[in-house]
């Protein structure tokens, strides 16, 4: 993105859109001097992280004396030779990018590696723009910086890129960089997936609390971004939205500097619960890919699971905050977009079409991990506690909230403990017994069902 300036009366020079304001601001909160440039590390190169990184390059690289921009991932991951060739024919399809490879005397390494000559390297190719999990859309070329230490010893934003299963491992080893530190970095979390803990009470474990606890980076510096988006769209000028939630001091701030004229971020208070929220509908998604590859795309049987799911997530949503309804459109919303081209949606797709099974794992080439397999195992194995019971409105009496969710039943049953195939969601949706979703929601919705002690409050 190149700067487009403009004159005004008094003859000085103006930034488009305020970039350079925005930047100059944010650096101003976090007391950089001149000279020193605003230090922003991407930790993980997945489809979102690598997406974010290049957002922000697009916009802030040309400003080089006052912010760099850099994206880590492991090193020395092999880009598989079918992924080589497709890689090559992404390249020639597009002028622009052809053009930039050759410039960069880049173009080479990409017609050796699919004659089967050179080995390229997931790292490799994310210099030149290509993440792995996504090669349909070139990004802009990326800083990228394999050595973790070198990469976030010193920054001043550091973005979790990361699956919610790896994150904990990876800022553990970072908080053994962090030991000499004076200033305390400012984090946001992209990503979307929980854990279940059963001691001292069931309770919920989100990204953002993964890194409180592996570094010691106090809450209030630690923040997430959620949706509704699709990293390439986004990457595509898609309009689109998102929020990001944490404390006042540098929400409001980050949501300005994020803010692009197609990518709007609002911000919010309530991260935990927008957090969880994020992890839970990547849950109903994969059902959602399900109902569309064994239905042929029924438009009546996709609504019908649609309402059945949405029903059990407000259910669940009672149970984990106290005022669910300020978090009615953000978690539908974000719901749809997962559910119409989520790749939680595809992987679904791909169980109930017999191309993937369970036994593959949720780390898929190409797509990356599948969050809402772990996300499955979690909010079954919580909901499934006899200290959460809830009183079952027909048979009345105490049963645990997961008996009043027969979808999420459903999916653990196919997904973790492999007792049904992909065909039992269908089932459960025919299943006469099953509760209007209506009742479900005035359930949850005349009931005192709240109960704080989930997401870890007194």
């Amino acid at each position: 993105m190149g700067v487009v300036s403009n004159s005004d009366s008094n003859g000085s020079v103006q930034s488009c859109n305020g970039l350079e304001e925005k930047l100059d601001d944010l650096r101003g909160l976090l007391s950089k001097a001149n000279g020193d440039p605003l230090r922003i590390v991407s930790v993980g190169a997945g489809a979102w992280g690598s997406v974010f990184a290049a957002l922000l390059q697009d916009s802030y690289g040309q400003f080089r004396d006052k912010v760099q921009i850099r994206i880590w991932r492991r090193p020395s991951k092999i880009v598989d030779k079918a992924t080589a060739k497709h890689l090559f024919e992404v390249i020639n399809s597009r002028e622009d990018v052809l053009r930039r490879l050759i410039w960069r005397c880049a173009y080479l390494k990409y017609v050796e590696a699919r004659l089967g000559d050179r080995t390229l390297f997931a790292d490799e190719i994310l210099k030149d723009g290509f993440c792995l999990n996504m090669i349909e859309t070139p990004l802009c070329p990326l800083k990228v910086v394999t050595n973790l230490q070198e990469a976030v010893w010193d920054a001043d934003i550091v973005v979790n890129g990361l699956p919610s299963t790896e994150t904990r491992e990876i800022f553990e080893e970072i908080s053994k960089y962090w030991k000499e530190r004076i200033t305390v970095p400012v984090i946001i979390s992209l990503s979307k997936g929980i854990e279940a803990a059963l001691e001292p009470v069931p309770h919920i474990i989100t990204p953002t609390k993964m890194i409180h606890k592996a570094t010691g980076v106090p809450m209030e510096n630690i923040l997430y971004l959620g949706g509704p988006n699709i990293a390439s769209e986004i990457y595509h000028k898609e309009y689109a939205n998102a929020r990001i939630c944490g404390a006042e001091k540098w929400r409001k701030a980050l949501a300005k500097f994020l803010r692009q004229p197609h990518f709007i971020v609002w911000d919010n208070s309530d991260l935990v619960t927008h957090e969880v929220m994020g992890g839970l509908k990547n849950v109903y998604a994969i059902g959602a890919g399900m109902v569309a590859a064994l239905t042929n795309e029924s438009a009546t049987s996709k609504s019908v699971y649609f309402a059945h799911c949405t029903s059990e997530m407000i259910f669940i949503t009672h149970l984990l905050a106290e005022e669910p309804e300020k978090l009615a459109g953000p978690l539908l919303a974000d719901t749809y977009v997962t559910l119409l081209k989520g790749r939680n949606a595809w992987y679904g797709q791909m169980l109930a079409k017999g191309e993937l099974s369970p036994d593959m794992g949720d780390s898929i080439r190409g797509k990356g991990m599948i969050q809402g397999v772990s996300a499955v195992e979690a909010f079954f194995e919580l909901l499934s506690q006899s200290s959460l019971n809830v009183l079952h409105p027909g048979e009345n009496k105490p049963v645990a909230p997961v008996e009043l969710c027969p979808i999420l039943k459903t999916l653990y049953k196919i997904l973790i403990s492999r007792e049904q195939s992909t065909k039992a969601i269908l089932q459960a949706l025919r299943d006469e017994n099953l509760n209007d979703p209506r009742e479900r929601i005035e359930i949850a919705q005349s009931h005192a069902f709240y109960r704080p002690s989930l997401l870890g409050q007194p």
